[in-house]
C-alpha cells in the first residue's frame, strides 16, 4: 500500500503538482493580504476620523463584503469583469496574455477585497485603542500631522492590531481555496483534479489539509516573533 502511494505521488508527478499549487496558494494569500492592508489602512483612518460621507462609504463597503459569502464576492468580481477585461486586452493587443493571467489577477483582487473588509475593522479598533494623550503629547512636542501618523499612530496601530491581523491572515490563506472555482491551479484545485483522476480523494485531500496546517502553523510562529518584537519595551 505504501509503495503504491509513493509511486502514485512520485512517478505520476502529483507531488510536484501539489508543490506548485501550494506555491500559488501562498502567493495568492500574501498578495491578497498585502493588497487588503494597503487598502485598509487609509480606509480605517477615514472611519476613525469620521470624515463625513467617506466614512459612511467605508462602513457600507465593509458591511456588504462581510455580510455575503466569500465565494459570492469571487463570482461577482470574476464574472462581472471578464467581458470588460477581454475588450481592454483586445484593444491593446494582449488579449491572450491577459486571459492566461486573468484568474490569478482577479483571484488576488477578490481575496484582497475580502481581506480589506476585515482588516479595516481590525485597524479601526486598534486606532480607537490608542490613548488620546499620546497624540496630544506628540502635538505638544511640535510634531506635524504627517510625523505624528508616521512615528506615533502607525506603530501603535499595528501593535494593537497584530492579533486581529493574524486572524485575518489565517482566514485569508484558507479563503484562497475558494478561488479554485474560477480554474486557478492552486492547492485545492490541484488536489481535486488529482483525486478525480486517481480515484484517491482521501489521500490527496489529507495532503492538502496537512499543507494548509503547515502554512498556518508556520504563519503563527512568524506572528509570535513579530508580537515579541513589537511588545519590546512595553510593560505587559
Amino acid at each position: 500500500m505504501l509503495i503504491e502511494t509513493l509511486q502514485l505521488l512520485y512517478q505520476q508527478g502529483w507531488l510536484t503538482s501539489i508543490f506548485k499549487g501550494s506555491v500559488v496558494t501562498i502567493l495568492l494569500g500574501l498578495l491578497g493580504m498585502l493588497l487588503g492592508i494597503l487598502v485598509a489602512v487609509p480606509l480605517a483612518i477615514t472611519r476613525w476620523r469620521r470624515i463625513p460621507f467617506l466614512s459612511q462609504g467605508v462602513d457600507a463597503f465593509t458591511g456588504v463584503i462581510r455580510s455575503v459569502p466569500g465565494l459570492l464576492v469571487i463570482y461577482l468580481l470574476f464574472f462581472g469583469s471578464v467581458e470588460m477585461v477581454d475588450r481592454v486586452g483586445e484593444f491593446f493587443g494582449f488579449r491572450d496574455g491577459l486571459r492566461s493571467a486573468y484568474s490569478f489577477i482577479m483571484g488576488t483582487i477578490s481575496i484582497g477585497a475580502i481581506s480589506a473588509a476585515y482588516s479595516i475593522e481590525v485597524l479601526r479598533g486598534a486606532l480607537q485603542a490608542i490613548v488620546p494623550g499620546v497624540i496630544e503629547a506628540a502635538r505638544a512636542l511640535g510634531f506635524t500631522r504627517l510625523t505624528t501618523y508616521r512615528r506615533v499612530i502607525a506603530p501603535l496601530m499595528f501593535r494593537y492590531a497584530l492579533g486581529g491581523l493574524n486572524n485575518v491572515w489565517q482566514m485569508t490563506i484558507k479563503d484562497t481555496s475558494l478561488v479554485s472555482v474560477v480554474g486557478l491551479q492552486e492547492l485545492m484545485r490541484v488536489s481535486a483534479i488529482a483525486a478525480g483522476i486517481t480515484h484517491s480523494p482521501l489521500l490527496f485531500y489529507m495532503i492538502a489539509g496537512f499543507v494548509f496546517l503547515f502554512i498556518t502553523w508556520s504563519s503563527q510562529r512568524v506572528f509570535n516573533v513579530l508580537e515579541r518584537s513589537l511588545n519590546r519595551g512595553f510593560r505587559r
